[in-house]
């Protein structure tokens, strides 16, 4: 059985993208180094992936939804980040 939700790490970050699931310290206990290592990247990718789409700047609803999805995506890669200091600190 697959430690992420979603059954890889593509499809867990597509789905903190998607606000469907939310990353939280206990999600990310049972994760080993490197599949912290794995969605820590699928995550950058997608985030940059979204920054470099062109926007229209009119479209304010559209910019809000960008918006939100570059928050969740940023706030799952400090959560990353924390554990992974989290388990320097304690090694």
């Amino acid at each position: 059985m697959s430690p992420y939700m979603g059954g890889s790490a593509p499809a867990m970050a597509a789905q903190v993208a998607d606000g469907y699931t939310l990353i939280s310290a206990v999600q990310l206990k049972r994760l080993l180094d490197n599949e912290l290592d794995q969605l820590q990247i699928e995550l950058e990718r997608i985030i940059r992936d979204i920054r470099s789409e062109p926007m229209n700047l009119e479209d304010i609803p559209a910019i809000n939804a960008r918006n939100r999805k570059i928050a969740r995506i940023s706030g799952a890669l400090q959560q990353l980040q924390m554990t992974k200091a989290k388990r320097r600190r304690g090694a």
